[in-house]
Formats: structure tokens, C-alpha cells, sequence
């Protein structure tokens, strides 16, 4: 059995741009992952304030969701690139190899639009909050072009790594629906 960082290079093959796009998402991993960690930290914070202290808190509730909403989006294109969503594979299965190849061209060409306009309505709606200097309705008033930062980040990383799995799956280095 393959270990994890063979399975990754084989993914990659010697392609350079296919490289750089598996370190950004696995970079993007574990940015998602200190994300996460920071909110379990702010959430134990927030414990000890108001339970132990018996005191109040101010920014910790929102701080909490803003940090789980990015983890998720910027983490999309590692869980990607790992092959970790859930994937339906009856009907791959079932295909002969050509009819296999011709469905994962579909499905990743599907993908890459759909994540292309998420990107684009995602910046779109990140800009216009930062131009209109929007702020939260809260005591914190987060100045909310910094979490909406999330959404431009997270569905570009995805759409570059979905890139990448396009073209390994074109130039051979990945096969369809990653079944032999």
C-alpha cells in the first residue's frame, strides 16, 4: 500500500504546475486546520470568561463562526486534492474506460464552471462589502471584509486545484474518477 506522500507525488507526477497547486491546497490544509484550532481556543476562552469569571464576552461568539466558516472554505481545496468528498462511484464503476475518461472530462468541466461563477459572485460580494465598509451588527463591529475574505480565497484555491485535476487528468497523470 502506498503511503500518503508516494500517493501524493504519483498524483502529481513531475509537473511543476500540478506541484505548486498540491502545496498551495496542502498549505491551504493546514491553514484550515489552525483555523479550526484557533476557534476550539476561543471557545475554551470563552468558557473560562463566563462561566468560571462569571464575566462577559464581546467578540468570542462571533470570532468563533467567522474562523469555522473560513476553515471550511479555505480547506475545500485540500480536501480536494485528497480526494476526501464524498464521491458516488456506481456509476464510474459500471463505465467501460473511454466512457469513464469522457464522464470525469464532463464532471470536471461541470465543476470548474460552477466554481468559476461562485468565484466570481464571491469576490463580487467581498468587494462590495470592503468598498461599502460594511460592519457587523454587533458590540465587536468586525469590519466584515475580513471574513468575507474566506469566500474569494477558499472557492479560487478550489477552482486552481480542480484545474490541476483536470489537466493530470488530460495529460494521464491522474486516472478518471481515480480508478484503474
Amino acid at each position: 500500500m502506498a503511503s500518503h506522500s508516494s500517493a501524493a507525488i504519483a498524483h502529481t507526477g513531475n509537473n511543476p504546475f500540478l506541484r505548486f497547486v498540491a502545496a498551495l491546497s496542502t498549505l491551504a490544509g493546514w491553514c484550515s486546520a489552525a483555523m479550526i484550532v484557533a476557534a476550539v481556543a476561543i471557545t475554551c476562552q470563552m468558557i473560562i470568561i463566563r462561566f468560571v469569571l462569571n464575566g462577559s464576552t464581546i467578540w468570542q461568539t462571533e470570532a468563533v463562526i467567522y474562523l469555522v466558516i473560513a476553515a471550511t472554505l479555505v480547506g475545500l481545496p485540500y480536501v480536494q486534492r485528497l480526494r476526501g468528498h464524498v464521491n458516488v462511484d456506481l456509476v464510474p464503476l459500471s463505465l467501460p474506460s473511454r466512457a469513464r475518461f469522457v464522464l470525469a472530462v464532463f464532471t470536471s468541466v461541470l465543476s470548474i464552471t460552477i466554481m468559476a461563477i461562485m468565484l466570481w459572485y464571491g469576490y463580487e460580494y467581498w468587494h462590495y462589502a470592503m468598498d461599502r465598509g460594511w460592519r457587523s451588527d454587533t458590540v465587536w463591529g468586525v469590519r466584515l471584509w475580513i471574513p468575507y475574505l474566506s469566500i474569494p480565497v477558499g472557492f479560487g484555491l478550489l477552482l486552481l486545484q480542480l484545474i490541476a485535476d483536470f489537466i493530470a487528468l488530460l495529460t494521464g497523470t491522474d486516472k478518471p474518477f481515480g480508478l484503474e
